[in-house]
């Protein structure tokens, strides 16, 4: 029913992925990857007999570049695009978006994440918290999965639901780890969204960094293990008063250290590097204590 497309993002494998459902209506896009990908996306989709005019319908699970950075190509095309209520205005006019990614890669936001245009409005469709798509057949419906960011939707067909970055990265054999980058997460937030992924019973988890995983309840428990293990581990080095500079030194090593003692060999390792970079994780775990948890820094 469902096809993992691999958008070999940088030229790597198990990186990104898009997925295709096909439906008596058409198909069925969920997560498009970055602008950078679109001509690997419309080669898959070919392989899969689908033309990217074909597709009418892309949900996109947040708004993030790589999640959702080519979901201008298909609304060009005729599509609508699905998304959070948040998110929506954010697909309209990308400017503030841009403005964000352009401070944080620079001179590499174009060779890493392509071309980025706003969406007309009338092609972007804001899904609120249960909201059910039927495209042929077919129901999508939104989760609101707030935690990763504050424009999250998880999307649940049948027994599979498809998790953004809620659901973390995985990338086999390695384990499961979290994407914690600047500037919304909320970990609060977060642990309530694995909570409601859990009652919900999914049959398998699609990540997009990558593919299907059915071990649902060790894959969650071992991301809230790693979500609790990493903010403490910032929160410990806040306290001390390191540099962000050493912090994301002594954050690399000890993020490798993890990864090998997992049995991760180095060809996976750059391969998480690439779809969960961790001097982003620290940023974004270090603006989290700031932000919200101020008080937690003294003494």
């Amino acid at each position: 029913m469902v096809k993992v497309l691999d958008l070999r993002f940088q030229g790597a494998p198990r990186v990104i992925a898009s997925f295709l459902l096909k439906t008596e209506a058409g198909p069925i896009l969920i997560e498009t990857g970055p602008e950078s990908c679109y001509p690997r996306l419309v080669e898959a989709l070919g392989e899969e007999g689908v033309a990217p005019e074909e597709v009418r319908h892309v949900f996109v699970t947040h708004i993030h570049l790589d999640h959702a950075g080519a979901a201008w190509r298909f609304a060009e095309l005729g599509a609508t695009v699905y998304v959070h209520p948040k998110g929506a205005p954010h697909l309209v006019d990308p400017s503030r978006l841009l403005a964000s990614a352009e401070r944080i890669y620079g001179n590499l936001l174009k060779p890493l994440w392509g071309e980025l245009k706003g969406i007309p409005q009338e092609r972007v469709r804001a899904l609120a918290d249960g909201e059910t798509v039927t495209v042929g057949g077919v129901r999508v419906q939104a989760v609101e999965t707030l935690g990763h960011a504050i424009h999250h939707h998880a999307y649940r067909v049948e027994g599979l639901l498809f998790t953004g970055d809620v659901a973390g990265v995985r990338i086999a054999p390695g384990p499961v780890l979290p994407p914690t980058p600047p500037p919304d997460i909320h970990l609060e937030s977060w642990y309530l969204s694995l909570d409601r992924i859990r009652a919900l019973a999914p049959e398998a988890l699609y990540l997009t960094h990558f593919g299907a995983f059915g071990d649902v309840e060790d894959h969650l428990r071992a991301l809230r293990e790693a979500l609790e293990a990493w903010a403490g581990w910032t929160l410990s080095r806040l306290k001390e008063g390191l540099s962000l500079e050493e912090m994301t030194r002594r954050f690399e090593a000890y993020w490798r250290e993890g990864l090998l003692r997992a049995g991760v060999g180095e060809e996976v390792l750059r391969l998480y590097e690439l779809a969960d970079p961790p001097y982003m994780n620290l940023q974004g775990l270090v603006r989290y204590w700031q932000k919200h948890h101020p008080e937690a820094l003294e003494g």
